[in-house]
């Protein structure tokens, strides 16, 4: 107990009696400023080929189970992670769904016998070295799993379009609005 003149001191008073956990909880200016969002979906530039490198790469991750899916795509981007593969971005592209039709033997009416939805992940690659690229491939293709589909191409700006789901009614008001 610490000794005082006078009158006691408590080593664990608290400074504001009425709001005791005033100020506890606020992180808000621990985080970085986020760009406005007209400012964050701008398109990055596409790098190019080099002798030594392949430019911007597109690993398409795609299936009929989403958590296959999901889960490969995470393999992918740990393993770049571990090879020191630079990944620049990893997003998942709108679920499309197919119905498939089966028409009766008798008769003319077709019945919806299923829906078959296809998830589809991007692991958006940049710089990956040329000597690391075969070795890369064989590990990914060694770790596919069953009814995953797995594609790699040069990202392209129509790749960019895609991600983003096409509203028309929205379109359309915007053209009238102009």
């Amino acid at each position: 107990m610490p000794r005082c003149s006078g009158s006691l001191a408590f080593p664990n008073e608290r400074q504001y009696r009425t709001r005791p956990t005033h100020g506890i909880g606020k992180y808000k200016h621990l985080l970085t400023k986020e760009a406005p969002k007209k400012e964050r979906q701008q398109m990055k530039e596409i790098k190019t080929a080099t002798d030594a490198e392949y430019g911007t790469l597109n690993v398409k991750v795609s299936g009929y189970d989403m958590i296959l899916v999901e889960h490969y795509s995470q393999y992918i981007h740990n393993l770049c992670n571990r090879l020191g593969v630079k990944v620049a971005e990893s997003y998942a592209l709108p679920t499309k769904s197919t119905e498939v039709m089966v028409m009766p033997e008798q008769g003319t009416k077709m019945y919806v016998d299923a829906i078959l939805k296809t998830h589809e992940r991007i692991v958006q690659l940049s710089q990956l070295n040329a000597t690391l690229c075969p070795i890369f491939m064989e590990v990914m293709l060694k770790n596919q799993p069953e009814g995953v589909q797995l594609s790699v191409k040069p990202h392209t700006e129509a790749d960019y379009q895609a991600r983003f789901k096409a509203r028309p009614e929205l379109e359309g008001l915007m053209a009238q609005i102009t």
